[in-house]
């Protein structure tokens, strides 16, 4: 016994060993109530998160979830310096190594706070679908995690090693802004990548159209936006050009306006007109899924009558729209037909003049065209006549 309590009075390293037990148990007991709140404490939170709607346990879990062993021991290592009689030098080495180990942790932290805000970001996008975790949201994360292992390695060369980094940092930002200039067509299309993923005026599986394009989201990348169109091909897009044209993103709409119009013939009665507006009220209103807005003689037409009516169709599906518009259309022409109103169609009456002394009756008497037809005997009612005369010359 009394040579045991001897032993530990010699010395390693300028530290008696007692002094290295006491700091050993100290470093055990770090390392054991840090792996208790890793595993335990980080399941219990995992648990939780699942059952809550706060972000908070959720962060908390993910960021124990990835504090590394090395981080601990470094820990526990720390805690124990001020016990060992080290010499400088010594000291100096582990402040070096746990600061490293410090940095490094601090780094997969940011890298896992990024995982989580992306992953996040990407669930709550409409629809809740993941397809929208494209190369352009993988390429943002690779970004900013690249951003980060630069900071920590600054920081390292820094306070770790005293290095000067200001020369450096000068250099990175000449090099960068000359890879910027060569590159500059790419970095626009990355950063219209970037916009469209983070503003959101389209996501995968929307139909879009583009200019005189319509079709499906294929794919958001970093260069290109790819588009199924209707007819099947796929239409590629630049990212830049595409933002710089209009897109009107037809899956966001909630109901469809439908204007539409059709012309009677000027011969109807004026009773007959009158009564169409509320006609084409009742026929609308009847139909399934929509909305009436208004119905009206909007207008005189060279050839007919104009009305003009506007009503909505309560679902985005062009299916259900045009469905919708046939049934109108032939409640319309049913009505029409019992009532004898007539349709009008475009019409042109010529009048053609002969100067002759053979045949007065003949000069005199009119020769009524039908538009695409041949001459009738009379003048066609089947809507307003826009007149043409044609002088021939006196025989």
């Amino acid at each position: 016994m009394l040579q045991m309590l001897a032993s530990l009075d010699r010395q390693f390293l300028g530290t008696p060993f007692a002094d290295w037990i006491t700091a050993a148990a100290i470093a055990l007991a770090v390392v054991l109530v840090l792996l208790m709140l890793k595993y335990v404490v980080g399941r219990r939170l995992a648990s939780l998160a699942s059952r809550t709607t706060s972000r908070v346990d959720d962060v908390v879990a993910e960021l124990l979830h990835r504090t590394r062993l090395y981080f601990i021991i470094a820990l526990a290592a720390r805690a124990t310096l001020p016990i060992l009689a080290l010499s400088q030098s010594i000291v100096k080495v582990a402040e070096d190594v746990t600061a490293i180990a410090f940095l490094l942790q601090i780094a997969r932290w940011g890298t896992g706070l990024i995982d989580f805000w992306l992953r996040q970001w990407s669930r709550g996008r409409p629809g809740g679908d993941e397809r929208a975790t494209s190369a352009t949201i993988k390429a943002v994360a690779a970004l900013a995690q690249a951003v980060l292992w630069s900071v920590v390695l600054l920081l390292a060369l820094k306070n770790v090693w005293d290095f000067d980094i200001t020369a450096l940092v000068t250099g990175l930002g000449v090099g960068g802004i000359a890879v910027a200039l060569a590159v500059q067509n790419i970095l626009g299309d990355a950063f219209a990548a970037l916009s469209i993923v983070l503003d959101k005026p389209f996501d995968i599986g929307d139909t879009i159209a583009v200019d005189t394009s319509v079709g499906t989201v294929e794919h958001i990348g970093l260069k290109t936006t790819r588009i199924r169109a209707l007819s099947g091909e796929q239409i590629i897009f630049s990212n830049a050009e595409l933002l710089k044209l209009r897109v009107r993103n037809l899956r966001r709409m909630h109901e469809r306006r439908v204007v539409f119009t059709l012309g009677v013939t000027y011969d109807t009665p004026a009773d007959a007109v009158e009564r169409i507006p509320a006609t084409i009220r009742t026929i609308i209103e009847a139909t399934p899924t929509t909305r009436f807005d208004r119905a009206h003689f909007a207008r005189y037409m060279d050839s007919s009558l104009e009305f003009e009516a506007v009503y909505y169709v309560n679902s985005p599906e062009f299916s259900v729209y045009m469905d919708t518009q046939q049934a109108i259309n032939l409640a319309l022409l049913r009505s029409f037909n019992d009532s004898g109103i007539s349709f009008a169609f475009p019409t042109r009456t010529i009048i053609q003049q002969r100067d002759s002394a053979d045949d007065d009756r003949q000069r005199d008497a009119p020769t009524h065209v039908v538009e695409g037809g041949a001459p009738a005997d009379g003048i066609d009612t089947a809507g307003a006549a826009r007149t043409a005369t044609d002088d021939a010359p006196s025989a």
